[in-house]
């Protein structure tokens, strides 16, 4: 059960927006940025508010890959696995990443919820492979470990 302050702040995004359900993937997207996750009971009732079916909401909802129902961590690293990252050796990048963390395949997101790692298929960076990105940051030519002095500098271990 979500407290009140989640479904004041959904009104608040639906009212920029407007009850219609053309509204539907910009409020979902102004959810997510604002808790960095779109937690089911607001889109249930954001389907509500603006007159559609909690399916067609889900529909939408799941379609996106860039929307999760899971928390995310504050800082969201994304590793590159297309073909140029993952040629340039991306995956030992990630290997260290979950070592550092304690994270695997299975789960995403540090228990303090600092950091989550997670997989992509491409970051439109090609030339600067392997890259990764910590939120809406491009970090390219990674190494295992240039990642492991990024998370320490991320925690503040590093200043």
């Amino acid at each position: 059960m979500l407290d009140q302050s989640y479904y004041e702040k959904a009104d608040e995004i639906i009212g920029r927006y407007g009850k219609k359900p053309s509204s539907l993937i910009p409020i979902m997207q102004d959810i997510q940025g604002e808790y960095r996750y779109l937690p089911g009971e607001l889109l249930t009732y954001t389907a509500q508010q603006i007159g559609v079916t909690e399916a067609k909401a889900y529909s939408v909802a799941t379609f996106y890959e860039n929307l999760s129902f899971e928390p995310k961590g504050k800082y969201v690293i994304k590793v590159c696995d297309g073909t140029a990252c993952h040629v340039r050796k991306s995956m030992p990048i990630l290997e260290a990443l979950y070592k550092e963390l304690g994270l695997s395949k299975k789960k995403h997101t540090t228990d303090d919820m600092i950091f989550t790692v997670e997989t992509v298929s491409c970051l439109g960076a090609c030339g600067l492979a392997p890259t990764l990105m910590v939120n809406e940051e491009v970090h390219p030519k990674m190494s295992p470990e240039k990642v492991v002095a990024l998370v320490q500098e991320l925690r503040g271990e590093g200043a």
